[in-house]
């Protein structure tokens, strides 16, 4: 069963090593609620830890309940068992706990190494709970806020594109007209002047006045 108050979190389960892996999740996705991002790998390990140590010692049965309770100054993570023996901290030549790279049984060192203080009392006659803290006030100061952006400056006006020049005029050779001195043609022998009015024609066409004495245009 699990409970999500606003400020309290509380799991019961069996300290299996299958289990132990889906509360460091819960753990995890709850400081993240809290917003907490800082504090979850101290958290997970230490939970951690204190879950290897009751599915490792606690008599008669492996029932234990986490509990996370988040204050304005610190997080407290606890876990109760039905063993009312106190924890001892482990023997440093404890072969489990000397492997470097073992991820659980490094017991109560482990967890006071990671928190700002821990401890362990009892609960009634036929339980205890083991717990630690870690300060939030550091976790609150481990998003530092972002630098002041710059106003984004308008882009510069694009400069007006150039009016382009007018397309070149194409003669077209036909047959008995040939060129004129002056810049007209020759139509059958006779000289005519020849005018082209390039803002009205369209691109490539010519406009021809023929002034011809008694001649007519070719058609």
């Amino acid at each position: 069963m699990t409970s999500h108050p606003s400020r309290h979190c509380t799991v019961e389960l069996q300290a299996l090593p299958s289990r132990i892996g889906q509360v460091r999740r819960i753990v995890s996705a709850q400081l993240r609620y809290w917003h907490l991002d800082p504090l979850i790998d101290r958290a997970a390990l230490g939970v951690t830890e204190l879950l290897s140590n009751v599915h490792r010692h606690a008599r008669p049965d492996k029932s234990c309940t986490v509990e996370l309770e988040l204050l304005p100054d610190r997080l407290t993570v606890s876990v109760r068992d039905h063993d009312p023996r106190l924890p001892v901290p482990a023997d440093a030549t404890d072969p489990a706990d000397a492997t470097p790279l073992a991820t659980c049984g490094r017991g109560l060192a482990m967890v006071a190494a990671v928190s700002e203080s821990w401890g362990a009392r009892p609960d009634g006659e036929n339980g205890k709970v083991v717990w630690f803290t870690l300060p939030t006030t550091a976790a609150a100061h481990g998003h530092p806020a972002r630098p002041p952006q710059d106003t984004p400056r308008p882009a510069p006006a694009p400069a007006p594109t150039p009016a382009s020049a007018p397309a070149p005029v194409t003669a077209t050779v036909v047959a008995g007209v040939s060129a004129a001195p002056g810049g007209g043609v020759t139509v059958g022998g006779t000289a005519v002047p020849l005018k082209v009015a390039a803002a009205t024609a369209p691109a490539g066409a010519v406009m021809a006045s023929a002034a011809a004495d008694g001649g007519a245009a070719p058609g």
